[in-house]
């Protein structure tokens, strides 16, 4: 169906702008968000997807306060108005291409926001992301991220709080391509070797003068199949910082991580240290749509105009029993040579992962 959007030299293939340039149901273009106030007293994370093979649109919203994880979800079938990106009461508003945008979530169940991201510095397109299983293409994506702060406000059951750029930020991404979203579909032939594990860590850093955005991921051996680690300045220079060496810091007798110890190396082979250390964690897993949500999967069609809200309670055996198998987001304190930054600390570490000292599915930290 040709749109409004085809008015514009935008085409990459010959086809409507509104039409996927593939025919895989898992075609995808998705954006997340969050947002903390430094404290660790609460972290929201928030995000949006289109899925055009799949006739859906959805978003959530996370909230974390103590120990009390609270999600909106939001569905709707697709439409061909790609430039207003609204599904039910949620929208983002884009006040300045790749710098500037506006999300609004009018009161729905009890939470509602009206924040404004700005970037502090410009966006980083990252390395493409392909994973495979045997020669079956699980994951083709792209994406950049960036760090910025928030202003606004944000409702939670009749209380308003303020939220100010001189104490609130986090960080953004925007990723389109392939990723498994919707309803699960028939395996095929089981896997040889089977699925073992997958570490992956993820950590977007604002630091007054320059952002980190490192993003890494390993098979179960270690062996590395992603490596991409850069620094972004406020005049706009990009270094790319190695090989990083990471060192995960884990809670004992569990996979939930306190933080980490990051070795960089600048372009001119100086060492660059970051420590980052968990201020509060937000299992994006429980309610948040992501690697095998029981609850909520982005994609899947839930009906017109869909809304709910899930109240979890992680400290109940229920939950806590899910946290450590999938990836956790960390409201993230860290030091670069002695430089204090906030961003995101992600890391996820699940099945084997022979660096880490982690045999199997259910080895612990020591």
């Amino acid at each position: 169906m040709v749109s409004h959007l085809d008015e514009y030299p935008i085409h990459q293939l010959p086809l409507p702008v509104t039409w996927a340039g593939s025919s895989d149901r898992n075609f995808y273009d998705r954006c997340y968000f969050n947002a903390h106030d430094r404290t660790g007293d609460i972290f929201v994370i928030t995000g949006a997807g289109y899925y055009p093979n799949l006739g859906t649109k959805d978003a959530f919203v996370l909230v974390r306060r103590g120990d009390v994880q609270t999600a909106v979800h939001l569905s709707d079938a697709i439409d061909d108005d790609r430039l207003n990106q609204k599904i039910g009461n949620y929208r983002i508003e884009v006040v300045e291409p790749l710098r500037k945008l506006r999300l609004v979530l009018e009161e729905t169940e009890g939470i509602a926001m009206d924040m404004t991201w700005e970037g502090s510095f410009d966006v980083l397109q990252e390395q493409r992301h392909v994973m495979r299983a045997e020669s079956r293409v699980t994951l083709d994506a792209q994406r950049f991220a960036q760090v910025g702060t928030w202003e606004g406000t944000l409702s939670i059951d009749g209380e308003d709080i303020a939220v100010t750029p001189d104490r609130w930020l986090g960080t953004r991404d925007r990723s389109w391509g392939i990723r498994p979203v919707g309803e699960a579909v028939p395996a095929g032939a089981p896997l040889v070797p089977e699925f073992e594990g997958l570490w992956w860590t993820y950590v977007p850093m604002r630091f007054d003068d320059f952002a980190i955005i490192l993003i890494l991921q390993e098979d179960p051996d270690g062996y590395r199949t992603l490596n991409d680690c850069t620094r972004v300045w406020k005049d706009g220079r990009v270094e790319q910082l190695g090989w990083p060496l990471v060192q995960i810091h884990y809670t004992s007798g569990t996979r939930i991580p306190t933080g980490a110890s990051i070795t960089c190396t600048t372009p001119e082979g100086k060492t660059l240290q970051l420590e980052v250390e968990s201020k509060l964690g937000v299992p994006i897993h429980v309610g948040g749509g992501y690697g095998g949500d029981s609850d909520w999967t982005h994609g899947v069609w839930k009906g017109p105009d869909f809304t709910e809200r899930l109240t979890y309670d992680l400290t109940a055996p229920e939950v806590a029993g899910r946290v450590m198998f999938g990836v956790i987001d960390h409201v993230g304190r860290a030091t670069c040579d002695g430089v204090e930054g906030w961003g995101l600390f992600e890391h996820g570490c699940l099945g084997r992962h022979d660096p880490s000292g982690f045999a199997d599915w259910f080895t612990l930290a020591p």
